[in-house]
């Protein structure tokens, strides 16, 4: 199955536009580099949602955290670590 998975925002690298913008995102220790195009207003330390390496909205940190608790109870992250 294919999940939107929050992360937090530890880096920004701006590109030669927003398009080509992106950022380090960790999920739970596991960190991945995305693309920000769709949340051009994310800053670091915000919390956001992940899809196939985009970054689609911001989320609030409790809603974050909720998510991943239940992505682990599913045990649905092992996907990140590939």
């Amino acid at each position: 199955m294919c999940l939107a998975i929050p992360g937090k925002l530890i880096t920004i690298k701006e590109g030669a536009s927003d398009l080509d913008r992106t950022g380090r995102v960790s999920f739970g220790g596991i960190v991945k580099e995305v693309n920000l195009a769709y949340v051009p207003d994310a800053v670091v330390d915000d919390f956001v949602i992940v899809h196939v390496g985009f970054a689609l909205s911001k989320v609030d940190p409790e809603e974050a955290a909720r998510v991943f608790e239940y992505l682990k109870e599913m045990g649905e992250l092992a996907e990140l670590e590939e």
